[in-house]
């Protein structure tokens, strides 16, 4: 990716110093969770709990915003992709007759809290709609490459674009239709609704990167390809085989390789919002 040129984003902060924990509740680690629930036949949220109750406090932490003296390569990277989707978004909801809110992103170091609760290491980078921050553990990019082999500026921007999707998801309603619909709905066909949103925001980093491309120039030779790794590397069918050796088609939360990579494509091939319905709606997007 050409991102030496770009400028850091005003909305990244630092924390450090949170206390290491070992809770597995969202992210990649929440496909865990619903694994072990039903392999073990529990409630999810009870095995959620049970797992915060035997983890200590987190520390003190130290919070700062991120400024070219005080960051790591990985820290500017990261912000200068969110600074990239902020400006994709904000021309996209102009052409909408919107206004687009910048998320604020947390870059934590082990564990921390969030206004969805606690933000752990093995939870994986996620959005959290209540604070409307981003939270990711810069170490989420190791394990990316160390655990499931994929490497490449563009998959790593591929994860941030996917959680500000779903930023996009909530400030355009989509968010609060599939929630408003799980109390009526059992746990297996409320996952089916929370892999369309989830696909979604897989079709909206495609759509970023189109729309970054053509605003900068900022993908290079190999980029989609290593995003399009990413998002096999990522999908539920892959995860429940390395955690536990089966796949529980029930449990998907995020969907499969192929479903992953299909939608990230269309929407960098297309670059159109109101192709990115993938059965959810579009929300205000929509109207």
């Amino acid at each position: 990716m050409r991102l030496d040129d770009e400028r850091l984003s005003d909305n990244v902060e630092k924390r450090s110093g949170g206390g290491k924990r070992t809770l597995i509740g969202g992210g990649i680690g929440g496909v865990i969770v619903i694994v072990l629930a039903l392999l073990f036949k529990q409630d999810p949220n009870q095995v959620n709990q049970v797992l915060q109750q035997v983890q200590g406090p987190g520390g003190t932490e130290k919070v700062e915003k991120l400024s070219k003296e005080n960051a790591s390569a990985i820290e500017l990277f990261s912000s200068k992709v969110l600074a990239s989707t902020e400006d994709v978004w904000t021309d996209e909801f102009k052409r909408l007759n919107m206004q687009y809110e910048r998320p604020k992103m947390v870059l934590f170091e082990d564990a921390t809290t969030s206004g969805c609760g606690s933000a752990e290491s093995a939870m994986g980078p996620f959005y959290c709609p209540a604070d409307r921050m981003v939270y990711l553990d810069a170490s989420f990019f190791k394990e990316l490459e160390d655990r499931f082999g994929v490497k490449g500026d563009f998959a790593k921007a591929y994860v941030i674009a996917h959680e500000v999707g779903h930023h996009v998801q909530n400030l355009l309603g989509i968010s609060r239709q599939v929630q408003a619909a799980r109390s009526r709905l059992s746990e297996a066909e409320y996952n089916k609704l929370s892999v369309k949103l989830e696909l979604q925001a897989d079709f909206l980093a495609g759509l970023w990167a189109n729309h970054a491309q053509q605003m900068r120039n900022i993908l290079e030779s190999g980029d989609i390809e290593s995003g399009l790794n990413a998002a096999s590397a990522v999908g539920d069918d892959k995860l429940q085989e390395a955690a536990t050796g089966r796949v529980v088609p029930d449990a998907f939360t995020h969907g499969t390789s192929q479903q992953r990579m299909f939608w990230f494509k269309k929407g960098y091939d297309s670059g159109d919002l109101s192709q990115g319905d993938t059965g959810i709606g579009l929300g205000q997007a929509g109207r």
